[in-house]
């Protein structure tokens, strides 16, 4: 098990990990005969900090951390026997796992209607947003007044795009740029970067183009096919406001896991005739 430094606190290392960008699991004993509280930090990576107290349930735990990071969970109880069964002597706690990430940002290339739209929309959930174009006149107060929404007016996409991603980690990147070539300069540098969620506003012709050139340039096709081009969920949008939406929509189910089907699909698909069947009135 490889371990931080050793007079690393637990909030210590918390920090270390966000300020990087990484992703972690903090694991926490709820319910024990002993050792209650006791904590471990283990990053994706494979780093830890802290200790659960015996390190057979340790290894044990690191080894479902890593499968509970790649739930998308952000927190959830295990038994320990539902993990670790051959722990007898653990039989019945109860471990805490809370998914540690940096804060949802929203990087959005191009601060026209669809880009200014996504923004305002992204900061009003709560989203950390930057808003990045090479129009001075286009990432300035009067358009933007919200003081919570970072601007960057691009000298350089490529450099304006690497210093704003950082490590890509908790990035959702939308391009939605005013023209093919600067939606192209764009991808190219966000996906550099490889944050959490790309994705490219266009029509199916104008997006393959793209992608079809960074791929003659040396782009894995596997990263190209990740790319969410075109951007945003089909629930017909038409207004700058309702693409916005549609795109939003799709970063919260790529954050969260979900499937951006309709919850009543079950329903839906059921026998058409069982509302009316429940609600027939008893025979006296």
């Amino acid at each position: 098990m490889e371990r931080e430094g050793g007079s690393l606190t637990i909030i210590d290392a918390i920090e270390r990990a966000l300020e990087r960008g990484a992703l972690a699991a903090l694991i926490t004993i709820v319910q024990a005969e002993r050792a209650v509280g006791r904590k471990l930090l283990v990053q994706e990576e494979g780093a830890t900090a802290g200790d659960l107290g015996d390190e057979m349930l340790n290894r044990a735990a690191i080894a479902q951390a890593e499968i509970f990071l790649r739930s998308r969970v952000e927190a959830q109880t295990f038994k320990v026997e539902e993990f670790a069964p051959e722990i007898i002597a653990w039989r019945g706690a109860r471990l805490l796992f809370e998914r540690i990430a940096p804060e949802p940002h929203v990087v959005v290339c191009g601060a026209g209607h669809v880009g200014a739209a996504l923004a305002r929309l992204a900061r009003s959930i709560g989203y950390r947003v930057t808003v990045i174009d090479d129009r001075a006149d286009f990432v300035s107060r009067e358009k933007f007044p919200d003081p919570d929404i970072a601007l960057v007016a691009a000298e350089d996409w490529e450099q304006a795009i690497s210093e704003t991603i950082g490590t890509g980690r908790g990035v959702f990147a939308a391009i939605v740029t005013r023209g093919h070539k600067e939606d192209e300069k764009c991808l190219r540098a966000v996906l550099k970067a490889r944050p959490d969620y790309v994705g490219m506003i266009g029509s199916r012709r104008r997006t393959n183009i793209v992608l079809r050139r960074l791929h003659a340039e040396g782009f894995d096709e596997a990263v190209l096919r990740e790319v969410r081009a075109p951007i945003g969920l089909d629930i017909g949008a038409v207004t700058p406001e309702e693409v916005a939406l549609s795109i939003l929509a799709e970063m919260i189910a790529e954050r969260r896991g979900g499937t951006g089907a309709p919850l009543s699909s079950w329903r839906r698909a059921a026998n058409k005739g069982w509302i009316a069947r429940s609600r027939r009135p008893q025979m006296k």
